[in-house]
């Protein structure tokens, strides 16, 4: 009996190395490409108008397709789509790292964001669906919290390194290893499993205008970036896209078989979870930007040194969520750990803040770096957790989606707007003190500082949602004792089923 305990719990650790392995691949691969993108230029030679586009394609679809690849996982099976995710994404993540021409690039890099909305749900709901007991599932949202949050300072370590001693194509072929590594584990260790009666019906209406209404977000706030919020392409892009997010809502309290149902969301510590992943990523992506931007551009770091600088990061979030998050959880609740992860947070990026043009990384940056790491190991460990806790098995995919959705968006809404002030910032700068070569450098540096001061107050308004929104541990305790008959719903031992919203 013992042994038949110790190989399940054995299969369990090792279907987590699986998914693991999986999400990584597709969060490094925000970051990994961004390094490598001089070198990919000067190589198919495409003007700096239309470099983000390498950038932009990943993310816009990504971003859009997320939970109409978290409803198809849900009906048609999470290992099916999970497998279809990952081999699709090693085939177009070979293409574009054989890209002979811009468009190729471009077009390998959208795909990949396609399989990758297809295949990052279905690795978080089966991770939901997997665990169970409290301390399993507290251990091992704890791991894939570290990958979420550690992702992008991986992808940048990662990318210097293939950068600097293979070539930028490299950056996109190594996804290949990382794929079959993750495809011969699924193929062994993961294992159909129904469910949960999810009818085979895909909300069309509904597909459509949160597909549409994501792009026009992702897309106004990435044209936002480099160009203005006042440019009519911007105005028109962000207005459409909350117009059409409003009538998918709408469509959504309507339909017989709502791509997103209304009960995911609707629940008190799930809701307030996915505010808070999508402000970690306001508040942080922007963060790995510039402060890539300062230790290239004004420390003279190289493209290796750069990414060895932010090793710290993932360092201190794998302490964080593995060593406190996981263990804590299950006894304290998302509540106060969200909380102190946010002032952890804050604090670090308030000690970034003060970076001066000959600032010693020893001193600056890297005490920054790991309060940032402990505060974000203590958020997305909870925070994730908490969002796909308490749904039924056939809502696990987009429970899972939208999850990712929220980063994604917070991302991309967070880089945006970090990168205008801190250009307007810049521009102010140069406008009261003048051009020389100084003052343009100190120009510089103020848009960092104003980017580090926005995202400090990012983090605080994390803090005050985790107090306030999220309930305290003994008011869920409570509800889950008064609710443990509730038919049907997959509560994590410790976790609120859904409620009937």
């Amino acid at each position: 009996m013992t042994s038949t305990t110790s190989s399940a719990t054995d299969h369990k650790w090792l279907v987590l190395a699986v998914v693991g392995l999986a999400q990584l691949m597709v969060v490094l691969d925000g970051t990994i490409v961004n390094i490598a993108l001089p070198n990919a230029q000067s190589d198919l030679g495409f003007t700096n108008d239309n470099r983000q586009w390498v950038v932009t394609a990943y993310s816009l679809a990504f971003g859009s397709l997320l939970l109409l690849g978290g409803r198809l996982s849900d009906i048609f099976g999470r290992k099916n789509t999970f497998i279809i995710g990952l081999i699709g994404f090693a085939l177009v993540s070979a293409i574009g790292g054989a890209s002979q021409s811009f468009g190729m690039l471009v077009a390998a890099r959208a795909l990949q964001g396609a399989f990758g909305a297809l295949l990052a749900p279905a690795a978080l709901g089966i991770l939901t669906t997997t665990f169970s007991t409290p301390k399993d599932r507290g251990k091992a949202f704890a791991i894939f919290g570290t990958i979420a949050g550690s992702g992008a300072a991986i992808g940048l370590l990662l990318g210097g390194v293939l950068t600097e001693f293979t070539s930028w194509r490299f950056c996109l072929f190594v996804n290949v290893v990382f794929a079959v590594l993750a495809l011969i584990g699924a193929v062994i260790f993961l294992k159909a499993k129904a469910t949960g009666g999810a009818q085979h019906h895909i909300d069309l209406p509904g597909t459509i205008t949160v597909t549409a209404g994501l792009v026009g977000i992702v897309y106004g706030f990435s044209n936002a970036e480099t160009s203005s919020w006042s440019d009519p392409i911007t105005i028109i892009c962000l207005a459409a896209g909350v117009v059409l997010l409003a009538v998918f809502v709408v469509l959504q309290t309507r339909v017989a078989h709502p791509l997103l149902p209304m009960r995911v969301i609707l629940n008190r510590d799930r809701g307030g979870s996915y505010l808070v992943i999508a402000l970690a990523g306001i508040g942080i992506f922007g963060v790995f930007l510039f402060l890539t931007y300062y230790l290239e551009l004004t420390l003279g770091f190289s493209s290796l040194k750069t990414g060895v600088a932010f090793l710290p990061l993932p360092l201190s979030i794998m302490l964080s969520s593995n060593v406190f998050g996981g263990r804590l959880l299950p006894r304290v609740g998302p509540r106060i750990l969200i909380f102190i992860g946010a002032l952890l947070g804050a604090a670090g990026l308030a000690w970034l803040s003060q970076i001066a043009l000959d600032s010693h990384y020893a001193s600056a940056i890297l005490p920054g770096l790991i309060l940032m790491g402990l505060g974000m190991g203590l958020i997305f460990s909870s925070a994730i957790n908490t969002a796909t806790s308490g749904v039924s098995r056939e809502d696990a995919g987009v429970a899972s989606a939208t999850v990712n959705t929220m980063q994604q968006i917070g991302g991309s809404i967070g880089t945006a707007l970090l990168s205008t002030l801190s250009a307007s910032a810049v521009t102010a700068y140069i406008t009261t003190h003048g051009t020389s070569k100084l003052d343009q450098a100190n120009a510089v540096l103020s848009g960092y500082h104003l980017a580090f001061y926005v995202s400090t107050g990012v983090f605080i308004v994390i803090a005050i949602v985790g107090g306030t929104i999220l309930q305290s541990h003994k008011a869920r305790q409570q509800q889950l004792a008064a609710r443990t008959n509730t038919a049907g719903a997959y509560t994590g031992s410790v976790e609120i089923p859904v409620s009937a919203h």
